[in-house]
């Protein structure tokens, strides 16, 4: 039986990145054949995982014995020349990457520069070869902060987990969100040509307050109608009331929290062991029930919740009374 002969670390290291991370499939392929063949894996055994002739296997091989890693690269093909030179085409995604959002802008600013006109198809292979793809984007504040405060602010919020992991404190992030009948749009896997629907309309508004640590322990109050700070301040004494050591409660500015009424609190929140730390603004990453709220929304709750308020309602009890039991996040 024919195996690739012993290779060094370097070559399996390179193997395994042009494995996983190549455009092309066949390098891709080829790289594992190399991999499997070191691994023990017969030349059948590799055919038949790939569904390929044992002489596409072989002739893998060969390559590889002859000139190495440079043998699993497709060689040149023949055809009409790049309409493009690489120098053109730097120019061409550096134009569609200073406005991402047209490429028909790109278009017309390539031929501009290079005076070369290309097709929308042509312009489309360049890109994906860029390894660009077409995605929504995300919204950011990231722009808005102040670098230092974010970066002091993570600092202290790890050194009061540090003290959390010891036993000197208990760490909860707190924040509110609202649900109602215009629903968050997951991605789903739907058939090709084909679109779920999914009921939205306008209704009334159910807010949700709560405190979460990373073991989610998790405390909800939900309030239909709108929240105010008389609102925020009955949720702390109440959780005041379930704490049991020294707790340092993470929020954000919003002017619920900020009001005069709420830091008016603060004293005796501090007397009873509670702490409240206040994030920059700018902020939503440092916090942790952020993502909670996100997985409600996007994940936890079924779409079934959109047929009318009422089931909105009863189904948002539902996900909120089993986080921490049956629905969970691992937090980075």
């Amino acid at each position: 039986m024919r195996y690739v002969p012993p290779f060094s670390e370097t070559d399996k290291k390179e193997l395994t990145s042009l494995f996983k991370h190549h455009n092309s499939h066949s390098v891709r392929r080829r790289a594992h054949a190399v991999l499997l063949s070191a691994k023990g894996f017969t030349i059948d055994e590799i055919a038949r995982i790939y569904q390929i002739h044992r002489d596409t296997v072989v002739a893998t091989f060969d390559r590889w014995e002859k000139d190495g890693i440079q043998g699993l690269y497709d060689g040149p093909k023949s055809g009409r020349p790049p309409k493009l030179s690489d120098d053109e085409t730097d120019k061409a995604i550096k134009l569609l990457k200073k406005d991402p959002r047209s490429i028909k802008k790109a278009m017309a600013a390539t031929q501009e520069v290079t005076g070369k006109e290309v097709s929308e198809w042509t312009f489309k292979r360049i890109v994906i070869k860029a390894n660009l793809r077409w995605k929504r984007m995300r919204k950011s504040t990231k722009g808005k902060r102040d670098k230092v405060e974010f970066k002091r602010a993570k600092a202290e919020i790890a050194a009061l987990h540090a003290q959390e992991a010891a036993g000197e404190l208990d760490v909860y992030y707190f924040d509110g969100t609202g649900f109602n009948l215009t629903p968050a749009v997951p991605y789903a896997w739907q058939e090709v040509g084909e679109t779920i629907e999914i009921l939205s309309s306008s209704s009334k508004r159910i807010n949700v307050l709560g405190f979460c640590n990373k073991a989610q322990d998790f405390h909800a109050t939900t309030v239909q109608g709108s929240v105010s700070s008389a609102t925020v301040i009955a949720c702390f004494d109440q959780f005041c009331r379930t704490i049991s050591k020294k707790t340092a409660v993470i929020i954000d500015n919003a002017p619920v929290h900020t009001s005069g009424k709420f830091k008016e609190k603060l004293k005796a929140w501090e007397k009873k062991g509670l702490f409240v730390k206040y994030l920059p603004t700018y902020s939503p990453e440092l916090n942790l029930i952020e993502i909670v709220w996100r997985f409600i929304k996007y994940n936890w709750l079924p779409l079934s919740a959109y047929l009318s308020f009422k089931h909105l309602k009863r189904e948002l009890l539902k996900v909120l009374d089993l986080i921490g039991s049956k629905h969970r996040i691992t937090f980075a």
